[in-house]
């Protein structure tokens, strides 16, 4: 490992450059338009989508080129969601897919995940009465409590969804107060569990009577080879890996799945003192954001990539670990220690601060595109934290990824994305030269001479006629 950190190291400084790609930037806090855009190198507008509802978070383009948008429905007055929908849009800004979901199901909030059959992992938050907190054990509690959990979401004809999957923080809960309650045990005996009376320092209603938001996960990610989940939470200060293969009644236990530990914990990392394997001096995390993994192919695959938005005062950081993973895809632990790594595969803080939002994504040259969003700062930095490529623009981007260049694989001239070049394209490409189309961007501009007119359509017609 040491080896092929050095090898990277020294090619980072013999050969860096900026990855030559695609760059997608979601706006959610604009107060005159929302919108997502696609830039390249060179800072080249590829492609803008508008939105009518702000999103929760970042928007997700597909090979097709097709975009995911998760949105938010929110009270004005406290800022608190109170309603999730859920839009898939061409690359023309045309509605392929719009759902609400039902408040009576949970209030989605911040992130998605579209996994590889096309349906969605998305964060959600649900309410417990004062009483059910009360017999689980939650000492000092006058309210209400609110807090995290996943569902899936599986895309149907005519804007409908079905949900197919389940996991709630609330399964995980136990305590060490009330030996007569069903979920008392021993908080450092139980690492796959939360600690429902976890004193949780500088979290925001982390220790209030009145608990609205306990959790606060920011970011989703999901690991095909593995069938897990990874989680960030920026009230709690750690990150979590859960497992997909369950069904959402093994989620609710501790068995079942293929891993066969249920809807435990694999993995938790950050801030152990919650789980009473440390103290404050082991707390690492502070309000982090952003966690994903490295993918297959990259330099340092299958590390965990995060945005630690507090590493220190008025600082914040970019943190890779090397997680514990053991051949059967579980995470090492001994009886006493927390989970590990106890050093940084690398770290990264060089003065920027983000106290909210904010995230990292590793590239395929081992760079790192880095969003710093109340700075309005997207940077590429590589291993040595030099900054190779930076875009600033007034836009507060809660993060921004950065696609391969030759990441879409659309058809020329395929304005309606029906994977033929015919008729029906040309129709849309005419209504556009005559300005019929309400749909209008530079994507209609097939000879890429800045306008859009006659001699693209000539060119779409022997297109199709080739």
């Amino acid at each position: 490992m040491k080896i092929y950190f050095i090898y990277f190291l020294l090619y980072s400084l013999l050969f860096s450059e900026p990855y030559e790609g695609l760059t997608l930037i979601t706006t959610n806090n604009n107060p005159v338009v929302n919108s997502t855009i696609l830039i390249d190198n060179n800072f080249n507008i590829i492609n803008t989508w508008i939105h009518d509802t702000a999103p929760s978070s970042i928007a997700y383009l597909m090979p097709d080129s097709s975009l995911y948008v998760p949105c938010r429905i929110y009270n004005p007055e406290n800022r608190l969601p109170t309603g999730g929908r859920f839009k898939k849009m061409d690359w023309y800004g045309n509605l392929l897919w719009d759902y609400t979901l039902p408040n009576n199901i949970c209030i989605p909030h911040h992130d998605i995940e579209v996994l590889p059959n096309g349906n969605i992992l998305a964060i959600c938050m649900e309410t417990k009465s004062n009483q059910d907190v009360l017999v689980s054990g939650k000492e000092n509690l006058t309210g209400s409590m609110t807090l995290d959990m996943i569902i899936e979401i599986k895309p149907e004809p005519n804007n409908q969804a079905s949900i197919v999957w389940k996991w709630h923080f609330w399964d995980r809960l136990i305590q060490d107060v009330n030996p007569e309650l069903s979920n008392f045990n021993i908080i450092s005996n139980n690492p796959g569990k939360l600690d429902i009376n976890c004193t949780i320092p500088n979290a925001a209603y982390g220790n209030s009577d009145n608990i609205e938001d306990w959790n606060h996960c920011n970011a989703i990610s999901y690991n095909k080879y593995l069938d897990q989940i990874i989680l960030s939470s920026r009230f709690m200060h750690e990150i979590y890996i859960i497992d997909h293969s369950t069904t959402t009644e093994e989620a609710a236990t501790s068995f079942g799945g293929q891993y066969n530990l249920g809807g435990d914990f694999l993995y938790r990392w950050g801030n152990p003192q919650i789980y009473k394997r440390g103290d404050n001096s082991n707390k690492i995390l502070n309000a982090p954001h952003g966690v994903n993994w490295v993918p297959r192919g990259y330099p340092g695959e299958g590390n965990i990539v995060l945005f630690n938005n507090k590493h220190s005062s008025n600082n914040s950081s970019i943190i890779e670990i090397s997680p514990p993973i053991n051949s059967y895809g579980t995470y090492n632990i001994n009886i006493q220690n927390a989970f590990g790594p106890n050093q940084l595969y690398w770290f990264y803080e060089s003065n920027f601060f983000s106290g909210s939002q904010s995230g990292v994504f590793k590239l395929p040259n081992g760079n790192y595109i880095i969003t710093s969003t109340e700075q309005s700062r997207i940077f590429e930095v590589n291993l040595s934290g030099n900054t190779e490529w930076e875009y600033n623009e007034s836009l507060a981007p809660p993060r921004a990824i950065k696609y391969p260049a030759d990441y879409l694989n659309t058809i020329l001239g395929d304005f309606n994305n029906d994977e033929i070049v015919n008729i029906q394209d040309t129709i849309l490409l005419v209504s556009a030269v005559i300005g019929n189309n309400d749909i209008i961007n530079s994507h209609y501009d097939l000879n890429n001479d800045e306008v859009i007119n006659v001699l693209d359509i000539i060119l779409l017609v022997n297109i199709i006629l080739n």
